[in-house]
């Protein structure tokens, strides 16, 4: 079985170059799953239902999101379905451990055209974040109540210990902890001792001419005057970044991972 993530889809930039590349991707690697981190498609900031309507007919097949999952109100209000909904809205997901009054679920468990089941988790560091529940034990208590072998987990954190440590802590119980947030793409992707694929950052799809998204004069100004200033989406050297894993639709268990990096 193979899985394509693809990395924080950024603006408008990196929603066109995704539609770009993920159609010949999709196709020559033979993808059976495909997930999309989208937190940041609406102009660098959170993702609308039309936007999320557009990356799922790319071909995700589940979307995460991450600190910036609320930043588009509307988005709040498509994603009230019902858990045992399959339907687009119950697809978009965000971080598992935030408060639980939160809108929305933060795992999402299908099943493929091939009778493949899957799950999806999303969590959200607490290092240098706003404060949520403890990742880890979020997932001990999700990993009980989940019957598929193929588990996903997109884990949106800052610090590279911390991703480290939860990539460690699953290993051998989920088939991946392929990490977002920093978007710049490390070059440690690996399959750790028990057969879970881990990578610290998947990296941004968007524009590379930039300060991880964003026009860079602004966020050169703010740090040498230390004064807020409104950050727009950047356009330039636009790249996909993502992550292919190949695994043992029976066990969950990666056997591969590679790194994919495209441009124009």
């Amino acid at each position: 079985m193979n899985i394509l993530f693809v990395g924080d889809v950024f603006g408008s930039a990196g929603r066109a170059i995704v539609a770009e590349h993920i159609g010949h991707v999709l196709e020559s690697n033979a993808v059976d799953l495909c997930i999309m981190n989208g937190e940041n498609a609406a102009g660098g900031f959170g993702i609308t239902p039309a936007i999320a309507g557009d990356l799922f007919d790319l071909g995700a097949d589940v979307i995460t999101t991450g600190n910036h999952f609320w930043d588009k109100k509307e988005l709040l209000d498509w994603i009230k379905v019902p858990a045992d909904s399959h339907d687009r809205p119950r697809r978009i997901i965000r971080p598992a451990n935030f408060a639980p009054a939160t809108p929305g679920f933060g795992v999402y468990e299908g099943t493929l055209p091939t009778g493949q089941t899957y799950a999806v988790i999303n969590l959200q560091g607490r290092v240098f974040m706003q404060q949520n529940d403890d990742p880890f034990r979020k997932a001990d208590e999700l990993l009980r109540s989940i019957a598929a072998k193929v588990i996903f987990v997109d884990f949106h954190a800052e610090a590279t210990s911390e991703k480290v440590a939860l990539g460690w802590y699953l290993d051998g119980r989920v088939t991946a902890v392929l990490c977002t947030h920093t978007h710049i793409p490390t070059a440690d992707e690996r399959i750790l001792p028990d057969g879970t694929a881990y990578q610290t950052d998947v990296g941004m799809s968007g524009p590379y001419d930039s300060v991880i998204g964003v026009e860079r004069d602004a966020v050169i100004e703010k740090f040498l005057t230390g004064q807020p200033r409104k950050f727009e989406a950047a356009k330039g050297n636009p790249k996909m970044c993502a992550t292919l894993i190949e695994c043992d639709g029976g066990t969950g268990r990666a056997s591969h991972v590679r790194r994919i990096m495209l441009g124009e």
